[in-house]
């Protein structure tokens, strides 16, 4: 029995909530999973058909710790748990230390909520919950660093990446819209994210802009929601991008693959905003598997997830020259096609059925 403690969990949309699910169905071919995760809008609808044995922790977020933390120690006490996985050093903050000596214990990183410096509370609360697992996982080489940095054991720190449960099949229907939608446009280029800052939306509208002269049918399309939302579509007006630019806030999963799929460059020159950094980039994983190259930023984690001069380019988000110069050198003499070609076989090694077996030797 393997039991998962999680914050972030679908349907909630996000990077963690994807590595949770991920991580939950791959343990199920290696034993049963319980899973104690957040409620949140279409909980029991995503719960009925999922093949994970899910209870919702509800209420107020200062009670919903408590109960939650009073629920693990019950489950571990009345079951035999090999593991318990938690996806926050919060999740694992008011977990009795004598529940988890009876079981492996695992806390993942992924680099923003441990981005606290030496001598803050958070800090302080971060490094004490730490002391309570068996294992730290960072989701990345630069993960792992930052917590070294700000404290963390670092002998209990292993380095797991996210797996990735792509390629899927995609329905016809779908691959046909996506024709209609990217048109006879070239070079395709796509962003799967939030509207955030840190995604470097804003610069890439700028860069799209500058590189028209060199490729006059480029298409630009970003999917995902966020609170920059109302500023780039003013931004996309004001640089007159209506015809190459096209936000799309929500799309069906299917959808969105088969956009993907007809892309030719996944570009996401994330950049440090406050405390919020790139810890490692699934997406560009994801975007490997259905054959595309990407483009990241130089500041976090993404260094595990592209291939530098392989299945892509690093540059640096918050310059826009370097942006648009990777851009040119990703296409120059189809160099494109070799990077496709290149990160679909570095897509396989991040597979969950492998990914999760770095977790099994550990237990």
């Amino acid at each position: 029995m393997f039991l998962i403690c999680t914050r972030n969990f679908p349907p909630e949309v996000g990077g963690i909530q994807s590595l949770m699910e991920g991580l939950s169905l791959a343990l199920l071919n290696h034993g049963p999973v319980k899973v104690y995760a957040d409620s949140y809008e279409n909980s029991e609808t995503y719960d009925k058909i999922s093949k994970l044995d899910i209870f919702r922790v509800s209420g107020f977020k200062i009670f919903k710790k408590y109960r939650k933390a009073n629920l693990i120690k019950d489950f571990i006490g009345e079951n035999k748990v090999r593991a318990v996985f938690f996806d926050h050093w919060k999740s694992i903050e008011k977990i009795s230390i004598d529940s988890l000596k009876k079981t492996t214990s695992f806390c993942l990183i992924h680099s923003k909520e441990i981005n606290h410096p030496k001598g803050t509370l958070l800090n302080s609360r971060m490094i004490k919950a730490f002391k309570k697992s068996n294992f730290i996982i960072a989701n990345s080489n630069f993960t792992k660093n930052l917590a070294i940095k700000f404290g963390a054991d670092e002998s209990k720190i292993k380095i797991i990446h996210p797996g990735c449960k792509y390629p899927i099949e995609i329905e016809k229907e779908s691959k046909i819209k996506a024709k209609e939608i990217f048109k006879d446009s070239f070079p395709k280029i796509i962003t799967v994210a939030r509207l955030d800052k840190r995604k470097g939306h804003q610069n890439i509208l700028m860069t799209i802009k500058n590189l028209i002269p060199k490729f006059p049918k480029i298409k630009y399309i970003s999917i995902g929601d966020g609170d920059e939302r109302d500023v780039l579509e003013k931004q996309k007006k004001a640089l007159s991008l209506e015809n190459e630019v096209i936000f799309i806030n929500k799309a069906e999963e299917d959808l969105k693959l088969a956009l993907l799929n007809e892309s030719d460059l996944f570009l996401m020159p994330s950049i440090i905003y406050k405390k919020s950094i790139e810890g490692f980039g699934i997406s560009f994983i994801e975007a490997a598997s259905y054959g595309k190259g990407s483009i990241g930023g130089i500041f976090g984690g993404e260094r595990d997830s592209i291939d530098d001069g392989k299945t892509g380019y690093l540059c640096d988000g918050n310059n826009l020259n370097s942006i648009y110069e990777t851009i040119l050198k990703y296409f120059e003499n189809e160099n494109y096609k070799k990077f496709g070609h290149n990160a679909l076989e570095f897509s396989k090694k991040f597979n969950w059925n492998k990914i999760v077996k770095q977790y099994i030797d550990l237990i």
